[in-house]
């Protein structure tokens, strides 16, 4: 039976696509934004999975947490997914959200059958000097200012500023990415920073036993798109580069990212 609900599951807020008996995926955005990045992928997803979208902590429906650190929030979705009896699942995580789709298969490699890394940066030294606009929305004294006063067509431009092709930002994207407070977006990046600065995602990969998709844009502006060869060195790992994409690909190439997760589901390769 195709079902679309939602749910909250240890605090966060999680929407389910697709039929129920469907093999489970499991998507998770990125720092400052919620699971409604991932609407344009979705229906094609829920044709052969029951999608779940979270929320995590801070962000969308989800109230704030305690702590943001990685390894936490993994092991929180883990709880989360025992609770809600799915597993093993494929994990999806765009941008900094693949980092948690790793923690998490490093905490609970039992519930995790295949990890697909999108946008999601090696390492540190991978970082590129950010669009301003985004520097400003971050960085104290203006942060906080500009946080504040933040318009509808602001929050459009800290999106489409990360992005190479024209997209059309969804308008419950733009209103979830709202409530998300300037404490907390500065904590999870910093917390991100840290997971990936203590060891690389290809090197906490390479120890892991689980077959792994990278997607990377061509022309992602927030991480050296040539950085993605590093996930070469994992041995289960395919790297595949969308052309003329950016750092957006569920926005920007949203029928070339599900049909690459598709085959990957289908496949494992």
């Amino acid at each position: 039976m195709r079902i679309h609900d939602s749910t909250y599951v240890q605090g966060m807020h999680m929407v389910h696509d697709g039929p129920r008996e469907a093999p489970p995926l499991l998507l998770i955005h990125g720092s400052g934004a919620s699971g409604s990045s991932w609407g344009p992928v979705v229906p094609a997803l829920a044709a052969r999975h029951h999608v779940v979208r979270v929320d995590l902590p801070g962000h969308g429906h989800s109230p704030p947490a305690d702590s943001y650190e990685v390894p936490e929030q993994a092991a929180r979705l883990a709880v989360a997914l025992d609770e809600l009896g799915l597993g093993p699942v494929t994990v999806a995580g765009h941008s900094s959200g693949g980092y948690i789709a790793t923690a998490l298969a490093e905490h609970r490699p039992d519930l995790v059958e295949s990890l697909a890394l999108i946008s999601s940066g090696p390492g540190p030294d991978a970082l590129l000097p950010q669009p301003a606009l985004l520097r400003a929305l971050i960085a104290p004294p203006l942060g906080p200012l500009l946080w504040r006063v933040r318009s509808d067509a602001m929050l459009r431009r800290g999106v489409t500023a990360v992005c190479n092709r024209p997209v059309d930002v969804p308008d419950d994207l733009v209103a979830e990415v709202r409530g998300i407070g300037y404490r907390t977006f500065r904590t999870v990046l910093s917390r991100n920073t840290a997971y990936i600065a203590g060891r690389s995602v290809p090197e906490r990969l390479s120890v892991l036993d689980v077959p792994v998709l990278v997607i990377f844009g061509a022309a992602d502006p927030r991480w050296n798109p040539s950085s993605a060869h590093l996930y070469g060195t994992v041995a289960k790992a395919r790297v595949e580069m969308l052309p003329d994409v950016g750092h957006f690909p569920p926005l920007e190439a949203p029928q070339e990212t599900a049909e690459l997760l598709l085959s990957f589901t289908v496949t494992g390769r």
